[in-house]
This record gives C-alpha cells, sequence and structure tokens, in this order.
C-alpha cells in the first residue's frame, strides 16, 4: 500500500512541477473516441488473464535468466577457480579431521553432534571464501567503486550493484540480490533463504564496519529508491518514440535517479538522527 500510494503521489508532485516549468504554455484539448463499456464476461476476464500473464512470464522469465547468467560470471571471474579449489581443499581437510573423530567415538549421539559441527563449520567456511571471492571479483570491483555514493542511503555495494541491474527490468534487483547474496548457492543442512541472508548480513568495511546492513530503516529507504529510480530499457525506448527524442529518456532517467537519491538520503539520514 505505501509503494503505491507513495508512486502516485511523486507522479502527481512531478507532473504539477513539470506543467509550470516545462511544459507551460496554452493546454492542446485532447479528444479520444472511447468504446462502448459492457460489463465483462467470465469467460473473456479469464481468457485476458490468461494471455497476459503468459505474455508477461515469457518476457521476464528471459530477462532474468540472462541477467542472473550475467550477474554470476561477473561475480565469478577473475579468481573463480582459485577460490573454488580453495573450498575443496579446506573441505576435505574439515571432513577428514571430524572423520576421525567420529569413527573413534562410541557414543551415537556425540556421533550427530559432530556431523553437525563438521557440516555448520564447512558452511561458514564456504560462506567466507565466497565472500571474499565476490569482493574480489570484476562486479565486486563496480560495487565497491560506486559504494560511496549510495553509503549515504544505507546502501552496501551489493545492493548498489543490484540497482544497477534494475535498468534491464526491475525484477531483476531482486534476483540480483539472490546471486550476490549467496541465498541457497550450496544447499547443506543449514542453507537459508534470501530473506534470512538478508537478515544476516553485516558490513565488512567502512565506518559501519561489523553493523547489520539490513535494518528496517535501511529497507524503506532501499524500496523508495528502487519505486522512484530510472525506470526499465524497454520503458525508456518507449519514452523516446513517444516524445521523438532520445534527450527526454536521457532527462528521465537523471531526473528519477535524483529523486530517488534525494529521498532515500533524507529517509535514512532522518530516519538515523531519530533513531530508528
Amino acid at each position: 500500500f505505501l509503494i503505491y500510494a507513495i508512486g502516485i503521489g511523486f507522479a502527481v508532485l512531478a507532473a504539477l512541477v513539470f506543467k509550470k516549468t516545462l511544459f507551460k504554455g496554452e493546454e492542446v484539448p485532447f479528444v479520444m473516441e472511447l468504446p462502448p463499456y459492457r460489463v465483462p464476461t467470465f469467460k473473456a476476464t479469464i481468457i485476458h488473464m490468461w494471455s497476459k500473464a503468459v505474455h508477461y512470464l515469457r518476457k521476464i522469465s528471459g530477462i532474468i535468466l540472462v541477467a542472473s547468467i550475467i550477474i554470476w560470471v561477473l561475480g565469478y571471474f577473475p579468481y573463480g577457480l582459485k577460490y573454488s579449489r580453495i573450498i575443496e581443499e579446506r573441505t576435505e581437510d574439515i571432513t577428514t579431521r571430524y572423520e576421525a573423530l567420529i569413527q573413534i567415538e562410541p557414543d551415537p549421539e556425540i556421533q550427530r553432534s559432530l556431523n553437525l559441527a563438521m557440516e555448520r563449520e564447512v558452511e561458514i567456511l564456504t560462506s567466507n571464501i565466497l565472500q571474499e571471492r565476490q569482493e574480489r571479483s570484476l562486479i565486486g570491483g563496480v560495487g565497491r567503486f560506486i559504494e560511496p555514493a549510495m553509503a549515504p542511503l544505507g546502501f552496501d555495494w551489493k545492493m548498489s550493484i543490484s540497482l544497477l541491474s534494475g535498468l534491464a527490468a526491475k525484477e531483476i534487483v531482486v534476483s540480483t540480490m539472490g546471486v550476490l547474496y549467496q541465498a541457497d548457492e550450496h544447499v547443506q543442512a543449514h542453507s537459508t533463504s534470501l530473506t534470512e541472508k538478508l537478515q544476516t548480513q553485516v558490513h565488512t568495511t567502512g565506518p559501519r564496519a561489523g553493523q547489520q546492513v539490513f535494518t528496517p530503516l535501511v529497507a524503506l529507504s532501499f524500496m523508495l529508491f528502487v519505486l522512484l529510480y530510472f525506470p526499465c530499457i524497454g520503458v525508456l525506448a518507449a519514452i523516446i518514440k513517444e516524445s521523438g527524442h532520445w534527450k527526454w529518456g536521457v532527462f528521465t532517467v537523471f531526473y528519477t535517479t535524483a529523486t530517488a537519491w534525494v529521498v532515500s538520503l533524507i529517509v535514512f539520514q532522518v530516519g538515523s538522527l531519530l533513531g530508528f
């Protein structure tokens, strides 16, 4: 509800501002013929819903798949193979050590505890190594480059990269976060969902090192940024086509992104001052 309400509010505000500034002048009458309205039948409604749903899923599934692959590749290279070998070697060392303890322990209950401890240690090790791999990857370099501009909004570099991926489609923001935060990348006894991953993330560098990344305030700031910043490529193409000039597409990117940045900055900084 908040997303809809704020979106409508900013749309009305932007329309009023542009009417008084960019588009001053006499209003041109707009006349459009409308077909007669009829109460839709249940059958027609179901057919229309099915057609639109199938069209949307076909279009968006391809975009999300391609974007997720690109994000994964950028997060894997250039040191992906090296870190994969490190994970294998250290996992083997941990497994060998615990298996030796399990073999000499006659108590089944203690054996189960040792197995759980082994799985947990391997998972923590894997998570730490993958974190280091991402920070040294191609996408990590891009994220670190733009992080200073997004840090005042409460965002870390992974959130910044997720926002960049939204240029293809805003739905990709979530799938990108799933890749970057390694949600269920290694299915183990303690594998976690994206929601749980986000709730346990902490800053590793900077003045907020050790602090939780996602708080309710940061989540609100991030939600507002995603709501207000530049539309996807499809919308930009439509704006350029309808306006007849590429400059309106570029203008849309800059003014919406600036609006999103300022709004998120105000929400995060004021909320932080108030102790949220």
